[in-house]
C-alpha cells in the first residue's frame, strides 16, 4: 500500500471520530439544555404552587399572584435577571405587596441580596415582618418590580396580602434621601409599610440616591370603605 492510501485512511479514520465526538457532545449539550428548562419549569411551578396554595388560617385566594409580571417599564438586564432567577427555588413568599393603582403585585421574600431582588422584592433585614406591628422596610430594583413607583402618588392604597388576611396601608409620605440614611426605616410605633429603591428611575450606573414611599395602615373600617370604593 502506497504512502498516499494510508494517509486517505487515516484521514478518513479521523474524519469519522471527529464526527463521533461532535454527535456525543451535541448529544450532551442538548441533554444539559433540557435538564435545565425542566428544573426552570420545576422551580416556577413549585413556587406558585407555595404561592397559592391555601392555608387554614387564611381566606381563599389572599396570596394568590397574577399569572404573568408586567414588565413593560422594565429595563431589558433586569427581564433577564429575573429569567434566570426562575431557574432557582424560591422559599414561600413572607407576603404579597399589591398597589393596585399602579398595577403592582409583587412576593415580598426574605433578605435583600441581589437574586432576591431579581425574584421579587425583599423584606428588609431589621424590620419588622409583614405581619407585625412597626415599621416593615421592603426594598425592590428601580428597574424592575418597583419602577412602577415613580408614579406612586399621596393616598394611593397599598396592600400587604398574608395567609391571615389583607393588611391595607395609605400613601402618606414620598421622600428622596441619601443612600445611607438608615432613618426612614427606624422602628415606630405605629404601624408603616416603607418602600426603598435606587433614585432617579431611569439613572444610567449606581444611582446616587434612594426613593421611599411610606404608607401607614388603615383602622379597619376605613380599609373596608377603600376597597368598596365607597
Amino acid at each position: 500500500m502506497d504512502t498516499g492510501s494510508r494517509w486517505k485512511r487515516r484521514l478518513h479514520l479521523m474524519e469519522r471520530i471527529a464526527w463521533a465526538v461532535a454527535v456525543v457532545l451535541g448529544g450532551t449539550w442538548a441533554t444539559a439544555r433540557v435538564v435545565a428548562w425542566s428544573e426552570a419549569r420545576r422551580s416556577l411551578a413549585a413556587f406558585e404552587d407555595v404561592v397559592r396554595a391555601p392555608s387554614t388560617a387564611s381566606a381563599p385566594g389572599e396570596l394568590e399572584l397574577a399569572a404573568t409580571v408586567d414588565q413593560r417599564l422594565w429595563d431589558a438586564g433586569r427581564i433577564k435577571a429575573y429569567a434566570r432567577a426562575l431557574t432557582r427555588p424560591a422559599p414561600p413568599p413572607l407576603a404579597v405587596l399589591r398597589i393596585p393603582r399602579l398595577d403592582l403585585e409583587v412576593p415580598v421574600l426574605e433578605g435583600t441580596d441581589e437574586w432576591t431582588l431579581d425574584r421579587g422584592v425583599g423584606h428588609i433585614e431589621g424590620t419588622v415582618g409583614p405581619a407585625d406591628s412597626g415599621n416593615i422596610g421592603i426594598a425592590g430594583h428601580r428597574d424592575g418590580f418597583f419602577r412602577v413607583l415613580k408614579d406612586v402618588a399621596a393616598g394611593d392604597v397599598l396592600e400587604l396580602a398574608l395567609r391571615s388576611g389583607v393588611r391595607r396601608f395609605r400613601v402618606d409620605k414620598l421622600a428622596i434621601v441619601g443612600p445611607d440614611d438608615a432613618e426612614v426605616i427606624a422602628p415606630t410605633t405605629r404601624s408603616l409599610v416603607t418602600l426603598v429603591t435606587c433614585y432617579p428611575f431611569y439613572f444610567v450606573g449606581s444611582a446616587p440616591q434612594r426613593f421611599i414611599v411610606q404608607a401607614s395602615e388603615q383602622p379597619v373600617e376605613h380599609a373596608a370603605r377603600a376597597s368598596t370604593g365607597r
